[in-house]
């Protein structure tokens, strides 16, 4: 399974690279050789139990697929943005791959080093590879742009350092890479946005996106050094959580958000959420849609108290919020997609609180929470967070936040690009879904060293095609130019990706599609 899994992803790493063809592509491709092999350093590790922290079980190290997301991320951005013209933006996407890869070799390094005996071969594979990449940095990347990569690095170091001590099993070393990796890239761009505030630079919509993720981060942190020395269940912790949220959102995050885009940010919030009649619509039509997956969950923990206390959601219900996430995310993406991208932070806000909230056991709704939320587990929910659910909220919008909107003057990018909106729809809300269901009900052929079916797999790909029909007949705002074949290839390889991996397929799969659609 790692080795299909590891083709596959070799496979979109040569299909970039030979639409792209450049310096970075080529340390795309060395990225890759070299952690296919680290990767089976790491997957020794946490079988031997000497991966330094305790890692997420029933999973390999994940270590190849994740390396590779950000350094493709910049390249294709790159490449989108000077096709284009916008200068900028092409070079953000060169600091973004040589921050990917930067990231990706520490982790290889860190393998190779806690490795005993040492592995020669793969050190010399390691050394030539950072050396490819080092050189190609030195030769492309101004003074300014290598300290950003080396500020990423530094607080991604010690960030994976707390957190994976603080919350052990929750991720597997790719994952960390993954997760960890964006939310330093996020932090270093909004201290860097910070300190060079130009009154209006940049969309407001970006900066608050920056603001909300590092702000409920910071929280978190505070508030889990802050429960070391007293015990977060009781009325008087509970008031003071709930008195700290308060003070920091209207002291610190507030003030910061002003900072950035000059004016209150509520007065903004609320103006920009009731701007139009298409925007109160959608509003009502999701404050419905949410009641709708709360009523789910109430049902459900309904059957569980009158069957058994062992109950547990079948696969089928966990999908339900998937199909409950596409009805809620497609009429945003058609009608309102700025809407839909601050819509998507606040709830990633709202939902990251209230796992704080049932983490620390946060009167009154913390132990109630715990009640509802066990009956969704899985085993990869593993560690003391759960976090699926903020995983699928985060693969549905990466691709929305991730959009480069300033290289696509007309609002979409021309060919196969046009989807790239609909990728955590496509992949998450629609293949998964449909590979999950169909695969758990009618599949009887399985993929060699998989859970997962061939029945399964070709009903989320023919499921896809008949999405991309239907976005095609609905936003008008798409147009293909008879890309076609690319399409299929990229929908199949990341289907394939789904069955084969056991990482989180959640965040990978949106990720890898948009890639392969951007490209």
């Amino acid at each position: 399974a790692v080795l299909v899994e590891s083709l596959l992803v070799f496979t979109m790493v040569l299909l970039v690279h030979a639409v792209v063809w450049d310096r970075f592509s080529w340390c795309a491709v060395a990225l890759a050789i070299q952690a296919f092999y680290v990767q089976f350093k790491w997957d020794r590790l946490l079988q031997l139990g000497g991966a330094v922290f305790q890692f997420r079980g029933a999973a390999n190290s994940g270590l190849l697929p994740a390396s590779m997301v950000m350094p493709l991320l910049g390249v294709v951005m790159k490449e989108r943005c000077r096709a284009a013209g916008i200068v900028y933006f092409e070079r953000f996407g060169i600091v973004v791959a040589s921050t990917g890869m930067l990231l990706a070799l520490f982790l290889s390094v860190l393998a190779v080093g806690i490795t005993k005996p040492v592995p020669t071969n793969t050190c010399i594979l390691t050394g030539i590879a950072g050396s490819v990449i080092i050189y190609t940095m030195k030769h492309s990347l101004t003074v300014s742009e290598v300290i950003e990569v080396l500020e990423v690095l530094l607080i991604f170091v010690y960030l994976s350092m707390i957190l994976l001590y603080l919350l052990p099993r929750c991720f597997t070393p790719g994952e960390a890479l993954l997760v960890l990796g964006g939310v330093s890239f996020v932090l270093n761009q909004l201290i860097k946005r910070s300190l060079n505030v130009i009154e209006g630079r940049g969309d407001p919509i970006d900066f608050f996106l920056l603001v909300a993720v590092v702000g409920v981060i910071l929280l978190g942190l505070f508030f889990t050094v802050l429960f070391i020395f007293m015990d977060s269940c009781t009325w008087i912790s509970s008031m003071f959580f709930h008195m700290m949220t308060a003070v920091l959102g209207l002291g610190v995050i507030m003030p910061w958000l002003y900072r950035l885009i000059h004016r209150n940010p509520l007065f903004w919030l609320l103006q920009f959420l009731f701007q139009t009649q298409t925007r109160l619509y959608l509003l009502v039509y999701w404050t419905f849609l949410a009641a709708s997956a709360c009523g789910v969950v109430f049902y459900q923990n309904t059957k569980r108290s009158s069957e058994s206390k062992k109950h547990q959601a079948s696969t089928i219900t966990r999908k339900y919020f998937h199909f409950i996430v596409v009805a809620t995310y497609v009429p945003g993406l058609i009608y309102d997609r700025q809407l839909l991208y601050i819509a998507a932070v606040l709830c990633l806000a709202v939902f990251i609180f209230l796992e704080y909230v049932r983490y620390f056991r946060i009167k009154p709704f913390g132990q109630t929470l715990r009640h509802l939320l066990s009956l969704f587990l899985d085993e990869r929910d593993s560690g003391p967070l759960i976090l699926t659910h903020i995983y699928l909220l985060l693969g549905m919008s990466l691709p929305v936040w991730l959009f480069p909107r300033s290289c696509a003057p007309k609002g979409t990018l021309p060919g196969a690009g046009a989807l790239v909106p609909y990728s955590g729809v496509l992949a998450v809300g629609v293949g998964d879904t449909i590979a999950s269901v169909f695969g758990s009900t009618m599949g009887e052929i399985k993929w060699p060293g998989t859970k997962k079916t061939f029945e399964g797999t070709m009903t989320a790909i023919f499921a896809q095609i008949i999405a991309v029909a239907l976005i095609l007949i609905f936003d008008s705002s798409v147009n293909l130019n008879s890309s076609y074949a690319w399409i299929l290839a990229s929908v199949s390889l990341v289907s394939l990706l789904e069955a084969y991996t056991t990482q989180i397929d959640n965040l990978l799969l949106p990720l890898y599609l948009q890639i392969m659609l951007m490209a």
